[in-house]
């Protein structure tokens, strides 16, 4: 067997692939590694190499490739599952190093460390100009308890600071254990000395500390991001520095990396700015290589698929059973996520008809992703799925109906702290399609761009919808509607859905707008990527 080391690895993961019997080690780099591509078996890489299609129409006998570290926006991971190759990454390497990072900047703030170096420097001794701060007794609110987020509030309390988190897919119990108190993103501005962002980049957060967000904040708060700088609006960033609502930033990430000369944000003293190097230590780089070497070696030898990024393989005939329930239950799973409230404790799914005999655990596996997929820096999919709901203390059933179903359908049940939200589909056509929310009946695709509403079952409602849609230039492409079978025994009016699709997606103000009518009680956008 060929093993491929096409980018540096650390000294230890490749003694420990020399020691496998009967391997042939392959040792190259960027830009010779190609040569080798025919005969191997095993391909490992950092984020140098590209492996796209060509490169794997190069190698015809590749069983696996082994990224070391988190990102594999370097795989082509659509063309390495048509190619029946696994790929796997090392998550959460690097997250001591990224974690200490974090503290490290926020102690530079607090000491104005970088300042005081430079001045000290410079031939001066300014002991009056650089008091400080302690972080002890302090309020730091971190913004996601993934596995960085975790380690930094493990070092924030042994500096004794009070901690506040918010994460979506953490409840209470599981934030309990660590020590924090699971509160709102509004509660967490409004408490924070500190902010600290480990949240993945999705649409949902892209942009989310701006001028609303800073609004919100304690004056004189100070901001660390180790995360992606796309989570910050950099203008909104310069204006509340300018005004002094933000007394200290503290960077590794910028939107654009490097930062462009003359990047405003450079120009703050109250500015702590490093070059994306907050994974960037040799313990990190040690552990994801000896990490990947390890999950290679299990795979090949035993079969068991550690951090798998990409579909399994299956059997044609299993696939051609479960295969499209894989998509229609993960896209229910994105559905309940987006249109419920609260954070959740399980996931429940229920199948009827012919796939009610069938093995569901992939389809399980994806709806789970597609509850989780929401708000996660990695993808969440049917190999990753049950460790990332163990992570975040999600629960999770299934329910086999064998009974005779004139449809074939998976119903999924999400529980939060708030209740329990029920969708159910089918396919029609082969497409994944809603047939109902809460009981509600109302058909419609689980593709593109989809406001969700509920509202009063009053006179006036759609055509208020339909009204400030068009004001907005949104085009709707289809209008579904259902409603309560009867009205509520106390005498309540009924509940109605909409499930409408446009043309492009609805932002958040023309949201608002909707909430202005009392009777619209919802209106959450759902995007189906394709």
């Amino acid at each position: 067997m060929k093993i491929l080391v096409a980018e540096p690895l650390a000294a230890a993961g490749i003694e420990l692939l020399k020691a496998q019997p009967g391997w042939d080690v392959v040792v190259s780099d960027p830009k010779g590694y190609a040569e080798h591509l025919a005969e191997c078996d095993a391909l490992l890489v950092r984020s140098a190499v590209k492996v796209n299609k060509d490169v794997l129409a190069k190698a015809p006998r590749l069983k696996v490739i082994g990224r070391a570290g988190v990102g594999v926006d370097n795989v082509d991971l659509n063309a390495a599952t048509a190619a029946g190759v696994l790929v796997m990454n090392t998550p959460g390497g690097n997250a001591v190093s990224v974690a200490e990072h974090t503290l490290g900047l926020m102690l530079a703030m607090a000491r104005s460390i970088p300042q005081a170096s430079a001045s000290t420097k410079a031939g001066k001794w300014e002991k009056k100009k650089f008091l400080g701060n302690e972080l002890r007794g302090k309020t730091l609110g971190v913004m996601g308890l993934g596995s960085i987020g975790r380690e930094v509030v493990k070092r924030a309390r042994a500096f004794e600071m009070k901690i506040v988190a918010t994460d979506p897919y953490v409840n209470s119990i599981t934030a309990a254990e660590l020590g924090v108190k699971l509160t709102s993103r509004e509660d967490l501005y409004a408490q924070s000395d500190y902010i600290t962002l480990h949240v993945a980049l999705t649409t949902q957060t892209q942009g989310m500390l701006n001028d609303a967000a800073f609004e919100k904040m304690k004056k004189g708060v100070r901001v660390v991001n180790c995360a992606r700088g796309e989570l910050i609006d950099g203008e909104a960033l310069c204006r509340a520095m300018q005004s002094g609502k933000v007394a200290g930033a503290a960077l590794d990430v910028f939107q654009t990396e490097p930062p462009a000369a003359g990047e405003p944000l450079l120009a703050f003293d109250t500015l702590v700015a490093t070059p994306h190097i907050g994974g960037s230590t040799e313990e990190a780089q040690e552990i994801v290589g000896v990490r990947i070497v390890e999950q290679l070696v299990d795979y090949l030898q035993h079969g068991v698929a550690l951090n798998a990024v990409n579909v399994p393989a299956m059997t044609a005939e299993q696939y051609r059973a479960v295969g499209p329930y894989i998509e229609l239950a993960e896209r229910l799973g994105v559905f309940a996520a987006n249109i419920s409230k609260g954070n959740p404790s399980s996931v429940r799914l229920v199948y009827q008809g012919k796939i009610a005999e069938q093995n569901t655990i992939l389809v399980r596996n994806s709806g789970l992703a597609g509850v989780l997929s929401r708000s996660l820096a990695r993808k969440a999919n049917v190999v990753n799925a049950l460790q990332f709901a163990a992570d975040r203390g999600l629960g999770y059933a299934e329910v086999h109906e064998k009974r005779a179903s004139h449809i074939d359908s998976v119903r999924l049940e999400l529980t939060t702290d708030a209740g329990t939200t029920r969708v159910e589909g089918a396919l029609v056509l082969d497409a994944p399609r809603l047939l109902s929310v809460d009981g509600i009946h109302c058909e419609a695709p689980l593709a593109g761009h989809m406001l969700y509403s509920r509202n009063a079952d009053v006179p006036g409602v759609i055509g208020y919808v339909g009204t400030v849609l068009g004001k907005n230039g949104i085009n709707v492409a289809n209008f579904s509607l259902g409603r309560q079978d009867s009205a509520p025994k106390d005498g309540a009016v009924r509940e109605a859905i909409a499930m409408i699709e446009t043309d492009t997606a609805v932002p958040e103000p023309v949201l608002q707008q909707l909430l202005e009518n009392k009777a619209v009680k919802v209106a959450r956008v759902v995007e189906f990527k394709a």
